[in-house]
């Protein structure tokens, strides 16, 4: 029987079960996959804590996104067939050995990726193209700033938006991270410990402040871009890891700029054609060789909580991905 990993308690990555469950019979229009990797996300990790928007019924399975092989079509199913090497996109349910999906939550894995990058691509590099391109409508020759730029979603801003013709400001937490940061295209480092950042953003951009700022962390980080920001810029709320920041709207006000929270899930859902034009860009990019996501970490699957942890204490560079072989 194929194993998943279970949340029946809510809480921790810890209390998650490893369990044997059965597989159930192909119903029409539905596709089995064996997974061979899943990538880990923030919100599995809070899903299974019971701390986000999305609350399954106990029991279930976390993880959003997976890749793998289909080794059985359902009645009705056209575009699959047995043996394609496929992405996953689930809203939970890709810690597992197997999947059963209706076929249009199936991609094509790119012929220039394996498992992993095929696992931890359309989520981070989705979130990064929904927010540059569609909220932020970052335009060639502006200064982006990205932060939290060693992150999975953050080094997938960076290449976006070095392929959208800006200028990109990486800020991060090391040394390391910031090397990959600029691996992938970052035309300046700031190192958060080294000087504050707004102060960095000034010097880098001889006081006229950034156009387009992409923030996964929130909490301060978000209210000092407010502080380095230019004319018109455009604010980008992706997350708020490192707590709830709090906009001052007189600084808002007085550089004419816009607050605009990121939801790429959701985009799609309430407009299915964006998520048409997404995938398209992602996958053209993917197989030209211009975008990869940098997996960090390919952590075996028996040690999921471990896995997750590095996600939670910001030990990743990039992703992290579960491997079942």
């Amino acid at each position: 029987m194929p194993r998943a990993i279970v949340c029946r308690e809510l809480g921790p990555p810890e209390k998650l079960r490893l369990e044997s469950l059965p597989s159930r019979v192909l119903a029409d229009g539905e596709v089995r996959v064996k997974i061979r990797a899943a990538g880990i996300n923030f919100p599995d990790i809070l899903m299974a804590a019971g701390e986000y928007q999305l609350k399954p019924e106990l029991p279930f399975t976390p993880g959003v996104e997976a890749a793998g092989d289909v080794i059985a079509t359902g009645a009705a199913v056209t575009g699959h067939a047995v043996g394609d090497k496929v992405i996953v996109r689930m809203r939970f349910g890709a810690y597992a050995e197997e999947a059963l999906v209706a076929g249009s939550q199936l991609t094509p894995l790119p012929s220039t990726f394996d498992y992993a990058e095929g696992a931890t691509y359309l989520v981070g590099h989705g979130t990064a193209h929904h927010a540059l391109v569609d909220r932020g409508q970052l335009k060639p020759g502006e200064t982006l700033l990205v932060h939290g730029a060693g992150g999975g979603v953050g080094l997938a801003a960076v290449e976006i938006g070095k392929l959208l013709g800006a200028t990109v400001i990486a800020a991060a937490s090391s040394e390391e991270k910031l090397a990959v940061a600029r691996a992938r295209g970052a035309d300046h480092l700031v190192l958060y410990a080294r000087e504050p950042f707004r102060d960095a953003v000034k010097r880098i951009t001889d006081g006229r402040g950034v156009d387009v700022v992409f923030d996964p962390v929130g909490g301060e980080v978000f209210e000092h871009s407010v502080r380095c920001i230019a004319w018109g810029a455009r604010l980008l709320v992706i997350g708020f890891t490192g707590g709830i920041g709090l906009a001052r709207t007189n600084l808002i006000l007085m550089k004419g700029a816009s607050v605009l929270g990121v939801r790429a899930g959701e985009a799609v859902r309430r407009d299915p054609e964006l998520g048409e034009r997404r995938m398209a860009a992602l996958l053209a990019f993917a197989e030209q060789g211009r975008l990869r996501p940098n997996v960090s970490h390919r952590v075996p699957f028996d040690n999921y909580a471990s896995a997750m942890r590095l996600l939670i204490e910001r030990r990743a560079t990039g992703r992290v991905a579960l491997v079942m072989d």
